[in-house]
């Protein structure tokens, strides 16, 4: 049951509102061990649809779902250079099992590409074996010092894809294409509006020859990276052997892609489209559509209602994720605030007074107050609310994306840029130059989120902080 205790607004607090919201909505919890978490049901029922969501797009793309092992051994990460130097700090390390010291340390999997790799490496052999398109869901390990539930935790659930191809042309197309994909569910089921685009050297992965992520605009104006998309060119091929003899009987090294997207997606929900009140969820994702709130002051009443009550939810069940709140312990006043805390979509109500009419109140969540509320007739309400759910997802969007372009300005000189990043996100040109790049990070704790693929007529132009030429925008914003 949620604390009746008023939540810390986002203007007095934006951390600590997050905060509250994620444990008072019963989203997830601390775990006893330092910066990892559990994930409490409601907040798996909306991380299990956001995988169902995705999946169904892997799977309509061509890819397969297979498990990895969670331990891996030292040797591999080694392999790649710039791969163990960008993991090692994070690096959760077993040195003994079985009450035995193990010859070689094993690393709880930071990310999968060694591993999946040195499988490659065994399994082709030719170019008939190629595309080979895997994802698999599962969990990892970063030992990360400063944590926060959702966005940055030492364990976190997520999905990674692995893929093998005979040309970089095929392997840069599957690079856009699942970041693609990412922004496709972003937008179209989560209903956050998303940036692709190229990171900087700086900030692409370890071990890849070129890193894409999609950037979003939380509700305090800070960047979110919601996932990633990399080219690795042959780097990972040519470390653990993936070759292949092509049409001319000639052996070739494989272009392999990696892309992942994580529980980080939750917080994005959360801090997208989250209010005073708590969650604001999307129908798409949300555990529960709607919830049916049944008023009544006697016993006569509550007979009437109920029946009626049961009879509408029996209906609307075969269409929609949907919850009774007939408990008769708190008053309605308390339930409507605790599924406006919990972020359900929409709230139908009935009293008697419905049950007479014929009619029940339908209260939008994204839409506060009376505002928000309309009456529907009994009859023909699985369609309408149907057109209610689809418009609520609609103007979340549309919400989210006007807040976004509102918050983003492209300031005339670096003078100007420092201001900008600390009211929102900064759009300017960028010489390249990881020199300037610093220097912004240095000056006003903001990074380059990334080189976006629409440079809408971008070019040439000055690099915002040195003045010589630059040929692509950049955005710039603190981040998460």
């Amino acid at each position: 049951m949620a604390d009746e205790k008023k939540l810390t607004s986002q203007s007095e607090d934006y951390s600590a509102w997050y905060n509250e919201v994620v444990l008072r909505a019963e989203l997830a919890d601390y775990a006893p061990v330092r910066g990892c978490m559990v994930v409490r049901p409601y907040g798996t029922t909306l991380w299990e649809n956001v995988q169902q969501a995705l999946d169904r797009r892997f799977k309509e793309t061509g890819h397969v779902n297979a498990l990895f092992p969670l331990l891996i051994p030292m040797s591999f990460l080694q392999r790649e250079a710039d791969h163990v130097e960008g993991f090692s700090p994070e690096l959760a390390v077993v040195t003994h099992g079985g009450g035995k010291e193990l010859e070689e340390p094993l690393v709880v999997r930071p990310t999968s590409e060694t591993v999946i790799g040195y499988m490659y490496s065994k399994w082709i052999r030719s170019y008939r074996d190629l595309p080979l398109l895997i994802n698999q869901w599962g969990n990892v390990v970063r030992w990360e010092m400063r944590t926060r539930l959702f966005l940055r935790t030492a364990e976190f659930y997520w999905q990674e894809g692995h893929t093998a191809h005979a040309t970089y042309e095929e392997a840069q197309e599957e690079t856009l294409r699942m970041l693609g994909v990412y922004a496709d569910f972003a937008i179209n089921d989560a209903a956050i509006p998303v940036i692709e685009g190229r990171k900087s050297e700086s900030e692409r992965f370890a071990g890849a020859v070129a890193s894409y992520s999609i950037e979003a605009m939380m509700g305090n104006k800070w960047a979110l990276q919601a996932g990633t998309s990399h080219m690795l060119g042959q780097n990972f091929a040519k470390a653990f052997d993936i070759q292949y003899l092509d049409e001319n009987n000639e052996l070739q090294y494989c272009w392999t892609t990696s892309w992942g997207l994580s529980t980080r997606m939750v917080g994005a929900i959360i801090m997208a489209h989250g209010d005073d009140q708590g969650l604001r969820l999307p129908p798409k994702l949300a555990p529960y559509q709607l919830v049916v709130v049944p008023i009544w002051r006697n016993e006569d009443q509550k007979r009437a209602v109920l029946e009626v009550t049961a009879r509408i939810a029996a209906h609307l069940r075969s269409s929609y994720r949907i919850k009774v709140d007939d408990r008769e312990e708190v008053t309605p006043g308390f339930k409507f605030n605790e599924w406006e805390l919990r972020g359900v979509p929409l709230r139908l109500e009935i009293g008697p007074r419905d049950v007479e009419n014929e009619s029940v109140v339908m209260a939008r969540r994204d839409i506060p107050g009376r505002a928000g509320k309309s009456v529907a007739p009994m009859a023909g309400l699985s369609a309408a609310v149907g057109d209610m759910l689809d418009t609520i997802q609609a103007d979340m969007l549309d919400s989210a994306t006007v807040f976004r372009d509102a918050n983003i300005r492209e300031p005339e000189d670096y003078e100007a840029l420092k201001d900008t990043v600390d009211h929102g996100w900064a759009r300017a040109y960028w010489c390249g130059n990881p020199e300037c790049e610093t220097r912004i990070k240095e000056d006003t704790r903001a990074t380059n989120r990334n080189i976006p693929l629409d440079q809408e007529g971008a070019g040439p132009g000055l690099c915002i902080v040195c003045g010589e030429p630059a040929e692509e925008w950049s955005y710039w914003a603190r981040a998460y």
